[in-house]
């Protein structure tokens, strides 16, 4: 069956696929080349019965490998992924919708379960992979042969300059992650912040590096939910968290962004978003990566937006700039991969770069992309064109010129 389906399909690049007892088959011709080395027959059919879960799935429990996953992931999306694969259930047209209200049932305490089930994952485990500020979000490339760290800066330079920040403002950071964010723009805006996030991990390390740079008077850190804060805020930003709210909050999300927001204030939303119409959560990573995320169509976020009476000032689409994110992060991974898996054993190292290259892949074949939206309440809130995003320095005051190209 296994083969047959890729005799068929197996159009882009090539596949070589070897059994367990040496026999070996080729599918397509070309580059990509990648290789697929069987070492349980039995992960054949249960990869050809549900591919979606079961080929995370079976790599997780050493039932196949290769030499290089990346390749590996290229050749099976390029030619499986997206409207040209018949092989899509036919009942998903309507079973979707009824699926995803189940897949994201993000009240509170599932809210806080989920955050927990991957962020409060040890600190050294992110620091051995994420640029040195922590961003633990797609980079900003203005450049490909930027390293992580400038290109994570220059995202953050990109995102302050959109907020249009005068000293001493109130800023909300909805989902402010280990705290980077919030310390750039309290240092180089003079913005007062109030940074929150669900990890008690996260929260506890962004308060230490608030103590560490004296930013005490100026971040504060809180252990709470966005449904619960109090305050009006002149700006609110919120960056790779809104893939965890989940379609049946949408309207209560922007409804606190609505009631938060001062009336001349801007907003930034940053969120991995696809280009497709709606859909569901893969089910290998919502059973061990993000439980309760989902990745949003333009529709069912512009339609929020709409309900809630917030005006769109401006919509970029990052497009490729995640792919090349991601691919740094895998890099980094497997350079410690071995210390990991010490750690943490092998299932996880391959549950963790299986996650890293298969998120890559979906950004280059599989329709994601990156949503910014600014939103605000009146139009003259911001400057009426891009111009003031570019004049500044790309990479910000702080940022040094590259001098060796990052991998990809």
């Amino acid at each position: 069956m296994l083969q047959r389906i890729l005799n068929e399909d197996v159009r882009e690049g090539s596949l070589r696929l070897i059994y367990p007892d040496g026999v070996t088959r080729r599918f397509g011709s070309g580059s990509p080349e990648a290789v697929l080395e069987v070492a349980d027959p039995k992960a054949v059919p249960r990869v050809v019965s549900d591919p979606e879960f079961m080929l995370g799935q079976t790599y997780m429990e050493g039932g196949w490998s290769t030499p290089d996953l990346r390749a590996l992931l290229e050749v099976l999306l390029r030619n499986f992924a997206g409207p040209r694969n018949h092989r899509r259930n036919r009942f998903g047209r309507w079973l979707t919708p009824l699926l995803r209200p189940l897949q994201q049932w993000n009240r509170r305490a599932a809210s806080r379960r989920n955050v927990a089930h991957h962020y409060d994952l040890d600190e050294t485990l992110f620091r051995r992979f994420l640029d040195s500020d922590l961003q633990y979000s797609c980079a900003y490339w203005p450049r490909r042969e930027l390293t992580l760290e400038q290109a994570q800066a220059a995202k953050r330079a990109h995102i302050r300059r959109k907020l249009c920040l005068r000293p001493g403002q109130r800023v909300l950071d909805i989902g402010c992650g280990w705290g980077g964010l919030a310390i750039e723009l309290a240092e180089q805006a003079g913005a007062q912040v109030v940074g929150l996030t669900l990890s008690g991990e996260q929260a506890r390390v962004a308060r230490q590096r608030v103590r560490e740079r004296g930013l005490e008077g100026q971040v504060e850190i809180r252990l709470e939910d966005y449904r619960d804060v109090p305050e009006t805020f002149d700006r609110i930003v919120s960056v790779g968290m809104f893939e965890h709210v989940g379609t049946r909050y949408y309207d209560t999300y922007f409804r606190s962004v609505h009631e938060h927001l001062a009336p001349d204030g801007v907003a930034l939303i940053h969120t991995i978003g696809r280009v497709t119409p709606p859909g569901v959560t893969n089910p290998w990573i919502r059973r061990y990566i993000f439980p309760g995320g989902y990745i949003p169509a333009m529709s069912e976020v512009m339609a929020a937006v709409e309900r809630q009476r917030l005006a769109s000032a401006d919509v970029e689409v990052l497009r490729l700039h995640y792919a090349y994110t991601l691919a740094e992060w895998f890099r980094r991974f497997q350079r410690v991969r071995g210390a990991v898996a010490e750690e943490k054993g092998e299932r996880f190292c391959r549950m963790w770069e299986f996650y890293l290259a298969v998120s890559e892949a979906a950004f280059h074949w599989r329709g994601l992309v990156v949503f910014q939206l600014q939103l605000a309440h009146e139009q003259t809130a911001m400057p009426l064109t891009r111009d003031y995003l570019y004049r500044p320095p790309v990479l910000g005051p702080t940022v040094e010129p590259s001098r060796t190209a990052a991998s990809a």
